[in-house]
């Protein structure tokens, strides 16, 4: 089939395509790449992937393509899912015969919900949905294909046989050339990370258990599986070669230390290659392994230590020290390999005077840059079992504000939503309007005009952010 993977036009600056924590508009404007659509997308012959709110496209720039194919994937999630399913419904409209699928953490969690409140669209991939797109596209019979649900000519909904979890990682092809075809390496942009830049996953699974974290829980699963070292530098190599402006490579995998060996071996082969490169990872890497990730290449490590509180982490099943995490604070700085930490207010446990703790903690570690989140109960996860079980639910039915912005969902006997909310403004101006942090800062914008003009940029936006927050939650 004529197949389109689309990421739907959607609010100003989502990132609905996140291979973060979370889809929703940021403090700063950020895309990651659509590495969920793109990978299916290198399967299909001849396919086409649009992503719609990195290249500012609205539904008048993408409508064209309903005619053009007869396939649409789109990827979905809870945040924009009513949105996705408008623009099945208006691509439908314009091509009744347009086939319209789902992927995404979302139906592969609730199928049946999903296929309920989707009129228009025809089938959902559950879990891991690369292969079961390409059965779709090359026109098998949805009654022979695992891994889907489907509605049948009488309109009945019918979830066919689990696929199996896919183990050889080396069968899948390169994201990177889906990227060189279809999308401006120039849009995709990341506050911490140099640009322009480029990212794909190594390997899917997370060995952590995080009761808040989506896609292990949901689509990824706890077994670490890895394309093998060898693989994976070749498409550093195809990068190199048709990415020559990229400043930086991110690895994307929700935590790339989890196999220390591995780690090390892909370091040394891409200091072979002279690749500045970061990645995802655990507050609890020793020093010996820093040390070889950065004599390799390695710049940057985003690390989410997501709250100061040693009990919280252990309500939120986290498996680190605080004591583990400082010292690798420490290991990092002697190193001189830059941080960007994550932090979340509104888990289990969060009180006033956690809040103020997690804020002190974040000054004693201190990244370079932080990104402070809402507890974000996703439909799949434990936290949300828990919301459910306690009625931590605060009534909210979205995850996001009309804007795009997070809204805090939870909400507890001693410490209110609206509570949650606000902490988040007053950690970041507790973290960065701090003497040291500004000056740090500035010497950063005086390393050169280019960062000089982004870190201005980067200001305004997170200063509107700031001011207009309260009027977008209301």
């Amino acid at each position: 089939m004529r197949s389109l993977f689309l990421q739907a036009p959607s609010f100003d600056g989502y990132d609905g395509g996140a291979g973060s924590r979370y889809q929703a508009k940021r403090e700063i404007k950020s895309f990651w790449y659509p590495t969920w659509l793109a990978q299916p997308a290198a399967l299909v012959e001849n396919s086409t992937l649009v992503d719609a709110p990195a290249h500012d496209l609205s539904f008048d720039d993408v409508k064209h393509h309903a005619t053009a194919h007869d396939l649409m994937i789109l990827h979905t999630s809870t945040p924009g899912f009513k949105a996705d399913v408008k623009t099945a419904e208006m691509m439908k409209a314009l091509n009744p015969n347009l086939k319209v699928g789902m992927i995404g953490a979302t139906v592969a969690v609730d199928a049946d919900w999903a296929m309920k409140h989707a009129h228009s669209v025809d089938f959902v991939a559950r879990n891991e949905f690369d292969f079961t797109i390409k059965d779709v596209a090359d026109g098998m019979s949805f009654a022979d294909i695992k891994g889907i649900s489907y509605r049948n000519s009488e309109g009945i909904v019918i979830h066919n046989d689990d696929r199996d979890v896919l183990m050889n990682m080396d069968s899948l092809p390169f994201v990177s050339p889906i990227y060189k075809r279809d999308l401006k390496m120039e849009n995709y942009f990341i506050g911490y990370l140099k640009h322009p830049y480029v990212s794909f996953y190594t390997g899917r699974g997370c060995k952590s258990r995080c009761t808040f974290c989506l896609w292990p829980q949901t689509v990824g699963g706890h077994n670490y599986r890895v394309r093998s070292v060898g693989h994976v530098i070749e498409e550093v190599k195809y990068v190199l070669k048709e990415f020559p402006q990229m400043k930086e490579l991110f690895f994307d995998d929700d935590t790339l230390t989890d196999n220390l060996p591995r780690v090390e071996e892909l370091a040394r082969e891409l200091g072979k290659l002279g690749v500045t490169w970061s990645c995802n990872a655990k507050a609890n890497v020793p020093y010996a392994t820093l040390k070889i990730l950065r004599d390799n290449g390695l710049r940057l490590l985003l690390v989410g230590y997501e709250s100061g509180n040693q009990q919280i982490l252990h309500n939120i099943k986290k498996g680190l020290r605080i004591e583990t995490a400082k010292q690798f604070a420490k290991d990092c700085r002697a190193l001189g390999i830059v941080i960007h930490g994550t932090f979340i207010m509104g888990l289990p446990g969060e009180t006033k005077e956690t809040i103020q703790e997690t804020i002190a903690y974040a000054k004693e570690v201190n990244p370079h840059t932080i990104q402070v989140s809402l507890a974000a109960p996703y439909p799949g996860t434990f936290l949300y079992k828990q919301a459910i079980e306690n009625g931590w639910f605060d009534g909210t039915h979205d995850m996001v504000a009309d804007g795009g912005g997070q809204i805090a969902q939870l909400t507890y006997p001693h410490l209110a939503s609206d509570e949650i909310f606000d902490a988040v403004a007053e950690f970041y101006k507790k973290f960065y309007f701090r003497p040291s942090k500004i000056g740090s800062i500035v010497a950063e914008m005086a390393t050169s005009p280019t960062m000089m003009k982004r870190r201005l940029r980067e200001g305004v936006e997170f200063f509107d952010f700031l001011r207009n927050r309260n009027v977008e939650a209301a």
